[in-house]
């Protein structure tokens, strides 16, 4: 498990630090989700899919909804921290129902920290013209945003861009996660069945 802290320098940054030498191995991969919209039977399986991939922290980026979806992500095997989406209601029982978990945590709309080596950017993507300038603007080593519903990766200059796609599988037809390796900086989508 993982501390989590915000950082006393920076208000809005959180510093995601591993409790040990087997944190830091693995962290060496980071599963990502988005876009899960209350939809029970596929956050299960993204859920039973990132813990065999073994990911040692997983990022969600935002849209899940109602806090019954909680009752489902509190089987990772890793925490989770995620940013609300533009479909999240209530966010005060969201992170409510996260804190009966010790392992996972909403924060806000956008949240800056670093994994590993990494500086990480999450944001749900609902805000285009800020997405774009987070984008074109290069930041961070990965941006992690979703609410397009389409999985994509895509390098910015350094900065590598991920958009795992929907968990939920509605608009696109596909329910898909990611991972991305902090070592190599590799980024996968990954279908689920």
């Amino acid at each position: 498990m993982m501390n989590i802290s915000r950082s006393s320098q920076e208000p809005k940054e959180t510093l995601i630090t591993p409790c040990s030498d087997a944190s830091l191995r693995v962290l060496m991969l980071i599963g990502i989700m988005s876009d899960t919209h209350d939809n029970l039977q596929r956050t299960k399986e993204a859920v039973a899919r990132l813990n065999q991939e073994k990911v040692g922290l997983v990022l969600h980026a935002g849209d899940v909804n109602s806090p019954f979806v909680i009752g489902v992500l509190k089987d990772l095997q890793s925490e989770m921290v995620g940013v609300f989406g533009n479909n999240d209601g209530d966010h005060e029982l969201l992170a409510k129902k996260c804190a009966e978990h010790g392992h996972l945590s909403f924060r806000g709309t956008f949240m800056r920290f670093s994994a590993g080596d990494l500086s990480v950017g999450l944001i749900h993507g609902s805000d285009r013209e800020l997405l774009d300038t987070l984008l074109t603007s290069g930041p961070f080593d990965l941006l992690v945003y979703g609410h397009t519903h389409q999985a994509g990766i895509s390098r910015h200059g350094t900065m590598l861009a991920v958009n795992p796609g929907e968990v939920c599988g509605y608009l696109s037809g596909k329910s898909t996660v990611a991972t991305v390796d902090t070592k190599s900086r590799h980024a996968t989508i990954i279908p689920l069945p």
